[in-house]
């Protein structure tokens, strides 16, 4: 493109974007406005690209187009807090990891009616809050974050009302005409907003749906599904693209596949699995080499790009699991039927070949569009007695299939112990499963289990993305990588200082061998868990990108994900590229990195509302399970620790909730240190996190997703028995801070199914 082009769109651009008044645009908008004749459109949205990607021009969820933030001026994210008031977390401070110092403060009076979760323009004002932080204005909100809300309908004096769950607002909905949808008090509702809410105005919206009486079975999830947004049921024009899919299947039609469904192939799974996206074969040579087998279930046969089947996967993002429920990417005719590697059934596959030295370096790289037919389906808990006790197994498990767990559990512990002295992480952050009765009610609750079996898969795993990763990075393609950017150096200082007010000697708190050495040191003692959810804090969250930031947690320079294609957007378009690679073409490049940014943000985005939406389920039962636990005592452990109080686990049932600072002690007044996480009381009673406490459960209130503890009594740690925390703050505010704040997790397994979210 001619320089002299080149910067007159540039100019053109930034001249647009800061005039007064400038509307937000997607760019074929912003290219109609700005007249630019067809045949210069492909060198427009070129400058326009390479703009957005240099951050000289924002680009929202939307697509659309606006100036990046100026000096009185900045575009972020809302989030409201229990006394009315609200931050705005920038955009940019967000993509650099800066932390909450960038936050704009938004008193109450200059809120407008944004609310939590909305895309804001704030512009900054003179005055600061005490200690420097910047206070501001919103001037506009881009994009609400939704309008669609879940609550319970209530009457009260001849007019009707919604109180929305949660608390995002604190006073209830007006809704007019209910009775045409045969709302009754108490039922679960959903609402769309006409008005939302101001400081002294109320929120005026519309009733659209009765999900059914609050507290009835299975109402919570319909409460979080549309609650979340969350596309539930699949389009007419999907299901019929499917259904064509499935009538064009000929499972004996194998021409330009590797057949492999002689071959001993077995899948591994949680034992109530749905779909079954990976299996693995294994042998070994005379030389000692292994050659390892993953094959991953070929989706991209069955989605063509630019169908019906292809766009509603892409919206969704990935498939979500919930407690009890399962909503796929994908209709079941394709994830639990043609594209599932059942035991049996001939399979058409993608499969990566990896040739392994006897002490487990890789030696070399082969890809194959393959067919397999699974030879046996195995559960996680029926693995490993099978390794112990392989001769107990004869009569129900095959020689060839017994030798072939061997092998795997073999190889898995070999690339596993040398992924470990690469530098590799691995947090200790069991999830939640729950427990239910004949009816779908709560029973109870444990912290899932996470043994080698699991480690087999997970290692194989973690090579095959590896090895795609590393193919396309060689052949300069772009993709859409799984990215963990490295730490920031402050905040791994600040958990440094945290291990060493523990008793632990850590200096090199940016070394990752010294990290997991850490790790290593607390594992099964009570500390464990602080340790670990610290670490968590402190690292960045891992995303999808199409830049080459590599993954900090892995220790790796390239990573993708491939192997989940039936429930993964992302492991989709990585499948393409490699079909492209297949068929010969020459000179394939990938998306552009505008693409790239575009997808990877939102398949981010539907990742996140994913977790949020199992967490948020997972939480409403256990606190439905709670509600009639009043009074009740529990061991827990300190999971968190805030200037307003103690955010508590428990151990027997996992729920967690909040012991107000107010309730810590009538006598006493207590100092906050975030670097080691604790609050230190003036007579002497001190906790941190990762402390246990007996608790008493005080409050629960469902619909606000709260649980109250009060402290009964601790591990007993007084202020003298370590070097006391530097006071940093004096705390016991009036107002409470009420819990849900998020907790990360290293991996979780989902509800049916789920692969370690590396």
């Amino acid at each position: 493109m001619p320089e002299k082009i080149e910067n007159d769109f540039e100019w053109r651009i930034r001249d647009s974007l800061s005039r007064p008044g400038f509307k937000p645009l997607t760019a074929e908008q912003f290219a109609a406005k700005l007249k630019i004749p067809k045949r210069r459109l492909s060198a427009f949205h070129k400058v326009l690209e390479q703009m957005v990607v240099a951050g000289q021009v924002h680009q929202g969820h939307n697509g659309r187009l606006r100036a990046t933030s100026s000096s009185t001026a900045v575009v972020g994210i809302l989030r409201k807090v229990s006394t009315g008031a609200g931050f705005v977390i920038p955009h940019e401070a967000r993509a650099e990891g800066r932390g909450r110092t960038q936050d704009v403060f938004v008193a109450p009076e200059d809120l407008r009616d944004a609310h939590t979760g909305d895309e804001v323009l704030v512009t900054l004002l003179r005055r600061r809050r005490r200690g420097g932080q910047r206070c501001g204005r919103i001037d506009e909100v881009l994009m609400r974050s939704t309008r669609t809300f879940v609550g319970t309908y209530i009457e009260e004096e001849g007019r009707s009302f919604v109180k929305v769950d949660g608390n995002r607002f604190s006073e209830p909905i007006i809704v007019d005409d209910p009775g045409a949808k045969g709302a009754q008090p108490d039922d679960k509702v959903v609402i769309e907003m006409l008005r939302f809410p101001m400081q002294y105005e109320p929120g005026e919206a519309v009733l659209t749906e009765v999900l059914g009486p609050r507290g009835q079975v299975d109402v919570d999830t319909l409460t979080i599904i549309h609650e979340m947004g969350l596309p539930h049921e699949f389009p007419e024009e999907v299901q019929a693209d499917a259904a064509r899919q499935a009538d064009a299947f000929d499972p004996e039609q194998l021409e330009g596949r590797l057949d492999l469904t002689k071959e001993t192939i077995v899948t591994i799974d949680p034992v109530d699995a749905r779909d079954f996206d990976d299996a693995i074969s294994l042998t070994r040579s005379q030389d000692g080499h292994w050659h390892l087998g993953v094959h991953i279930a070929d989706v991209s046969h069955f989605v063509q790009p630019g169908g019906a089947l292809d766009a509603e996967a892409r919206k969704r993002g990935n498939s979500v699991y919930l407690p009890r429920r399962v909503i796929p990417m994908l209709p079941e005719v394709i994830s639990n039927g043609l594209a599932s590697l059942q035991k049996g059934k001939v399979r058409f596959t993608k499969s990566v070949f990896i040739e392994y030295s006897p002490e487990g370096i890789p030696i070399s790289t082969e890809f194959a569009n393959t067919a397999v037919k699974v030879g046996r389906r195995f559960a996680y808990e029926e693995v490993m007695p099978i390794l112990r006790e392989p001769e107990k197994h004869k009569p129900r498990v095959a020689a060839k299939v017994r030798a072939l767990l061997q092998r795997m559990y073999e190889l898995a512990m070999l690339l596993r112990e040398r992924r470990f002295a690469a530098g590799a992480l691995e947090l200790s952050l069991p999830e939640v499963e729950l427990e239910y009765d004949k009816q779908g009610r709560i029973t109870g609750a444990h912290e899932s289990v996470h043994d080698e079996s699991h480690q087999i898969i997970e290692e194989f795993m973690l090579a095959a993305n590896i090895a795609v990763a590393q193919e396309l990075t060689d052949r300069d393609i772009g993709f859409l990588r799984r990215i963990h950017p490295d730490p920031s150096e402050l905040k791994m200082q600040a958990f440094a200082k945290f291990a060493r007010a523990l008793g632990y000697s850590f200096d090199r708190p940016q070394s990752r061998p010294d990290l997991q050495k850490l790790l290593d040191e607390v594992q099964g003692k009570p500390i464990e868990r602080a340790v670990n959810y610290a670490l968590l804090r402190s690292l960045s969250a891992a995303e999808y990108s199409g830049r080459a930031m590599g993954h900090y947690a892995l220790a790796v320079g390239n990573y993708c994900h491939f192997t989940s294609p039936i429930r993964r957007y992302p492991d989709l378009e990585v499948h393409r590229l490699l079909d492209q690679l297949h068929k010969g073409r020459k000179n394939v490049r990938g998306p552009s990195e505008l693409e790239l940014t575009k997808l990877g943000k939102h398949c981010s985005l539907t990742e996140r509302r994913a977790d949020t939406a199992e967490r948020e389920l997972t939480r409403i039962k256990l606190l439905t399970y709670m509600e009639d636990r009043i009074g009740e005592e529990l061991e827990a452990v300190v999971t968190g620790v805030e200037p307003f109080g103690l955010f508590c686990q428990g151990i027997g049932i996992p729920v967690e909730g909040l012991a107000h600072i107010s309730s810590l002690s009538a006598t006493d007044y207590f100092d906050y240190d975030a670097g080691t996480f604790s609050l230190t009381g003036r007579r002497g009673a001190r906790y941190q996190l990762g402390d246990r406490v007996r608790v008493t459960v005080a409050r629960v209130d469902v619909d606000r997703r709260e649980l109250d503890f009060r402290i009964v009594s601790s591990g007993g740690r007084k202020r003298g028995s370590r070097k006391s925390a530097t006071k940093s703050r004096g705390n016991r505010p009036a107002a409470r801070t009420p819990p849900g704040r998020k907790v990360g997790r290293k991996t979780g397994r989902k509800s049916g199914r789920k692969r370690p979210r590396r």
